[in-house]
């Protein structure tokens, strides 16, 4: 559904209206007369198919246009409007899409409105005419599902490169660091729903080589990119990934100048960038998150409000009396920042001696908002207020009551979601109407137990899963050549990589009864190469809540056991090269 943003400008002339079912905006024409903008007219894109909007305004001469390129997947997001309130006449007008912005049609003269709604673009204008003149412009806004455009402030030495925005995701990320800092970077992507191998974008050389694997199946994506570049030799030092549930490790060194891709609401799709003997710059593409929204409860009348969406809900404040909620106050999280809400409702509690306030803290990042349940209550005629609300937990905690329970109940809640914004309406004096913004919850919080054995080979991450369902372990003279894992998530079989070197070995499986059966323990021996100083795993075994494994390998100087009490393991991780030089787990707690 559509947003209309109302009119800038005077509202005193004739109604001019193009409607919002329209896919895009794909061309503008405009004309300047000496008193300001006297001639509008917009084409639109319907199902592929260009359509013409109605031409507003009479201003005969040369028009001046923009062209958006739709399909390069261009869209027109914002338009900063000079409106002169002496004359009642916008004066001027720019526009501005996701990859470029347009010169300034007509006068930078008047106070400066800007119509935008962050991650939608506009799709439909309407507005007012008076004297042959536009005196006002409002806009209609939908959901950006196309990709936007991120630029980067590194270097533009090298070659440039772009892999496309025509992904639905990421899947892995392999980074090789070097002297100088980041020599290369390969993004495998989701098309179709499958992995896709990316190209490798620098050169490759001596140096460390990390990977950081995304859980897409289980809905996980690429949220924000921070990092750093050296100015003087324009190669970007380090690399941290941010994905909706978890944070990678810092690849590389952080020195230098430090820079940040990402945008609020919206997800990493693609990347592009500069690349020679190393990596310069990394610029991505993102798309609007889809979130789901529930309907709103309570009354229609008084004000409109609207949160959006953020990474998570950090503290609830509520304020109420004997009758109703009079006003609530939500404080949000989003990349690395607390982001404080407008108050809804009343704003003052010093009038009402029975009034009450009282607050609902998470302790975040473990605990989100999982349901919101609540009261109304019709009070007159057309007087319809929130007279309760309580908030559950992913803890299994549940807030106080905040007001009287009392009249129609209702509930805010999808399964396997979170609460991530709300929205409702509210008068001067109390809360009418609330609704809320879900997103899919992260799976259990894992805990990463650290690595044993050796630090040189490759790092390798397959992520955190519900379960393991099959192991496969190569031996070969000198110890543990070859590992892969495949995991299950959602009831769907997930293969993982392949870890060393599988051939000529003699592999070993072994079947876990899933999901009955799962891992709770890996213990095994370690030791160096001889003639070398690299360390490798010698063996393995697993344990299970039912049996263990038989041995891999053979025994050597050093023994480890990967295990916590009460947990299982649903993931591993190490470092590889034609050996198992280190081998870590991911552990969840145990629910049964």
């Amino acid at each position: 559904m559509a947003q209309r943003l109302e009119v800038i400008g005077s509202t005193n002339g004739f109604i001019f209206d193009d409607g919002f079912d329209h896919d895009d905006v794909a061309m503008i024409f405009a004309r300047v007369g000496l008193h300001g903008i006297d001639y509008l007219d917009f084409t639109y894109v319907k199902s592929g198919e260009l359509k013409f909007g109605v031409p507003v305004g009479s201003g005969q001469g040369l028009h001046e246009t923009f062209h958006i390129n739709n399909d390069n997947n261009e869209h027109l997001k914002t338009v900063e409007v000079y409106y002169d309130c002496k004359s009642g006449y916008i004066k001027g007008l720019q526009f501005k899409t996701n990859f470029r912005i347009s010169e300034l049609i007509g006068y930078e003269k008047g106070d400066k409105f800007t119509l935008a709604v962050e991650g939608k673009n506009i799709n439909g204008f309407h507005g007012y005419l008076r004297n042959g003149y536009i005196v006002s412009l409002g806009a209609y806004f939908t959901l950006n599902h196309h990709p936007n455009k991120l630029e980067g402030e590194c270097s533009k030495r090298g070659n440039q490169w772009d892999d496309g925005a025509d992904h639905e995701g990421i899947a892995k990320i392999h980074v090789r660091g070097g002297f100088e800092g980041i020599q290369y970077i390969k993004f495998d992507y989701v098309k179709r729903g499958k992995p896709k191998d990316g190209a490798i974008h620098g050169l490759l050389g001596s140096g460390f080589t990390q990977t950081f694997k995304i859980n897409y199946l289980y809905d996980e994506h690429l949220l924000y990119v921070d990092g750093y570049y050296d100015v003087a030799s324009g190669v970007i030092q380090s690399l941290q990934f941010k994905t909706n549930f978890r944070t990678s490790e810092v690849m590389g060194y952080e020195k230098g100048k430090k820079f940040s891709l990402g945008e609020k609401g919206e997800k990493i799709t693609g990347f592009h960038g500069y690349a020679d003997k190393n990596l310069n710059s990394l610029e991505a593409y993102v798309t609007t998150i889809l979130t789901l929204r529930t309907n709103c409860h309570g009354g229609t009348g008084g004000i409109s409000w609207d949160d959006d969406g953020f990474e998570s809900l950090r503290k609830v404040y509520v304020s109420f009396n004997k009758n109703n909620i009079k006003s609530i106050t939500f404080h949000y999280h989003n990349h690395n920042d607390t982001v404080v809400g407008c108050q809804h409702g009343w704003e003052s509690i010093q009038e009402e001696e029975e009034e009450e306030e009282e607050e609902f803290e998470l302790d975040y990042p473990n605990e989100l908002i999982t349901c919101v349940e609540g009261t109304f209550k019709r009070f007159g005629p057309s007087e319809m207020r929130i007279t309760s609300l309580i908030f559950k937990s992913s803890q299994g905690r549940t807030s106080p009551t905040f007001g009287i329970v009392s009249g129609t109940k209702f509930v805010l809640e999808y399964r396997g979601c979170a609460v991530v914004g709300f929205y409702g309406c509210h008068d001067d004096r109390d809360l009418v109407a609330i609704g809320a913004y879900f997103y899919m919850m992260p799976p259990p919080t894992a805990e990463k137990l650290r690595p044993q054995s050796g630090c040189r080979g490759e790092s390798w991450d397959d992520g955190v899963y519900d379960n393991v369902r099959k192991i496969y372990v190569g031996q070969c003279e000198n110890g543990i050549a070859f590992l892969k894992f495949v995991y299950d998530k959602d009831t769907r079989m997930v293969i993982g990589d392949d870890h060393g070197n599988k051939t000529p070995l003699d592999i070993k499986e072994f079947d876990v009864e899933y999901p009955s059966e799962y891992i709770t323990a890996v213990d095994g021996c370690y030791d160096k190469v001889i003639g070398s100083e690299v360390g490798v795993i010698t063996m393995l075994r697993f344990k299970t809540n039912k049996r263990t494994s038989i041995s891999v390998g053979f025994k050597s100087s050093s023994s480890f056991l990967l295990y916590k009490v009460g947990y299982k393991i649903v993931g591993f991780h190490g470092k590889a090269s034609d050996m198992i030089n280190h081998l870590g787990v991911h552990v969840v707690p145990l629910t049964e």
